[in-house]
């Protein structure tokens, strides 16, 4: 009997929970989320137009934003609705092997930076995912070389890290992650919402 008002405990709440595909293309990962979840995606979000049109048509029932991730508000676009799925595939394309030696951008590679955003908001995901290569966990601070910006190997890892305690126990101002997280997020390093 446990077992059953438990399942049914979790679905209630299933359906009163939105979920929320940021960085959604064309719409596979809300496919596999509806496969999993036996319902549609309830927002999805993508700033480029191809994606967007591309989304609409494989899931007309979901609310579509073509909007950079980090402008949207997450209180706003939720109406105050709990979440219980926060998807996030941000582009992968600077930490992949595949990638090479080539040079890097700083603004692709801090795209996870978003995820903390909804972390930190009233709406506070039950769940949060994050679908990426496993290369990400080398996320680093760049330095320039030759006037091109590259992965620093002395720093491999420790932007990833920083990130990961951020969602978890939390850091110190002092750690070079918390800056890069206030500049993406654009907050100011010494405010209450930084402290959070």
């Amino acid at each position: 009997m446990m077992k059953l008002n438990q399942k049914m405990y979790y679905q209630d709440n299933l359906l009163n929970e939105l979920i929320v595909d940021n960085f959604a293309g064309g719409g596979g990962a809300s496919i596999g989320i509806e496969l999993a979840t036996g319902r549609p995606v309830d927002i999805a979000i993508n700033h480029d137009e191809d994606a967007i049109a591309m989304h609409k048509v494989n899931h007309p029932f979901t609310t579509h934003y073509q909007e950079d991730v980090f402008a949207i508000d997450p209180e706003e676009v939720t109406n105050g609705r709990p979440v219980g799925i926060a998807w996030f595939s941000p582009d992968c394309k600077h930490f992949s092997k595949a990638k090479g030696g080539a040079p890097v951008e700083k603004k692709i590679r801090g795209l996870s930076w978003v995820i903390l955003k909804w972390a930190m908001s009233e709406v506070s995901p039950r769940c949060i995912f994050m679908e990426n290569v496993e290369e990400i966990q080398t996320w680093g601070p760049l330095k320039e070389i030759n006037g091109k910006m590259y992965p620093d190997p002395a720093r491999s890892g420790e932007t990833f890290k920083g990130f990961v305690a951020m969602l978890t126990d939390g850091i110190s101002k002092e750690h070079p992650s918390f800056a890069e997280a206030c500049e993406f997020l654009k907050i100011a390093p010494d405010s209450a919402e930084a402290e959070s």
